[in-house]
């Protein structure tokens, strides 16, 4: 791992998160623990049991804090991440993509095996039909299609014949439904977004209903996000919340009315550390951190520290960003190393091999990101 080779001996020296080879991915570790804590704390008090989404960060390192914190285990979004963290040594895993496919499905029959606690999601006959075929024992949720038609059964009847299908098959066991709204959690105002999601949650009861009278009542009911995590406690309806960007918060769900008080819920604790590398216009300077170092569709990354405020962020090319000033105030000069929070952490995470945790100044360990790039 590049990361360790070039920064171990930096580990523990006051200060040297300066010395940092840039750009860097640092997670303020404080900032990170505090984030757990807070919704570990929240799941605890209503009656909720968390199965936090790896997606986010796939880091066997997190994924231990959040368990050690109360979890019951993690999601994994591809079976390649799952692979990844059960080597590592987590258990409780959720697969929360369907896997299709004879090599996948052979591998995910062999994961069956070593991998405590697994389950897996499913959306069609065929693949539940394959699964069963594959001899392994696996436990199973019914993905239900929460309206924008990317995953998921599209009907009550749909996901009763899934269900009942899983339930005939030898090896194969019913264990709830998964439901995730992923096109609510970033509606901004918190009234709109609980309007939306208050909509698709009795679409959820119209299924869970119909299941229970065939004899089928779903003991998990997973899904959720950090975006409607509070929505989903007070409507009573989910038992197990998959938030994920909670420990992070980049910049989509920070502009976000999470909890409907127009405070911050969680912190920035995601972080990319640059240098200023080329400072010769008095307009801008140029950083080391560019389409490589950032997801790009969210929109350009914000400055948390490094520049003066009001200090804008452009992106000009695989390894360069603009940072320009306000009007009047000169830039940060050659060598000085400048913050930014990212503006959607999950993919800005798969850019690189590991994260710097520091503790305010100090780089104090580097943790591995294992799932980085298993996608498949």
């Amino acid at each position: 791992m590049q990361a360790f080779d070039l920064h171990q001996h930096l580990i523990g020296r006051q200060g040297s998160r300066r010395d940092l080879n840039t750009p860097a991915l640092v997670v303020d570790a404080d900032a990170l623990e505090r984030n757990i804590a807070r919704m570990a704390a929240f799941a605890k008090a209503s009656g909720l049991s968390l199965r936090p989404h790896a997606k986010t960060h796939k880091s066997a390192a997190i994924a231990r804090r959040q368990i050690d914190a109360g979890a019951l285990g993690v999601c994994c979004a591809k079976l390649g991440e799952a692979e990844a963290l059960t080597e590592a040594g987590i258990d409780g895993i959720l697969i929360t993509s369907p896997v299709v496919g004879a090599p996948a499905v052979a591998r995910l029959a062999a994961l069956a095996g070593r991998a405590k606690g697994l389950m897996a999601a499913v959306d069609h006959p065929h693949a539940v039909a394959a699964l069963a075929a594959s001899g392994a024992a696996l436990t199973l949720v019914v993905d239900l299609d929460p309206g924008i038609h990317r995953t998921g059964v599209a009907s009550p009847e749909a996901a009763l014949a899934l269900a009942q299908q899983i339930d005939a098959a030898p090896g194969l066991s019913f264990a709830g439904l998964q439901f995730y709204c992923g096109s609510q959690q970033h509606i901004e105002d918190f009234a709109a977004r609980r309007e939306a999601i208050v909509e698709r949650t009795d679409y959820l009861k119209s299924v869970i209903a119909l299941l229970t009278e065939h004899g089928l009542e779903p003991k998990i009911i997973t899904g959720g996000g950090t975006g409607t995590h509070a929505i989903d406690a007070e409507l009573g309806v989910f038992n197990e919340l998959q938030v994920g960007s909670y420990v992070f918060m980049d910049k989509q769900y920070a502009d976000c009315d999470l909890v409907g008080d127009g405070a911050q819920a969680f912190e920035t604790s995601l972080l990319v550390d640059a240098r200023v590398i080329s400072a010769n216009h008095p307009m801008l300077v140029t950083v080391d951190a560019g389409f490589k170092a950032f997801a790009t569709e969210a929109g350009p990354p914000p400055v948390v520290s490094g520049a003066p405020d009001g200090s804008q962020y452009r992106f000009m090319g695989d390894e360069h960003g603009a940072l320009i000033p306000p009007k009047g105030v000169a830039p940060p000069a050659l060598g000085e190393v400048v913050t930014f929070a990212a503006p959607h952490c999950d993919p800005t995470v798969n850019l690189y091999d590991a994260y710097h945790a520091v503790r305010g100044d100090t780089l104090v360990d580097i943790w591995a990101i294992e799932g980085r790039g298993r996608s498949a």
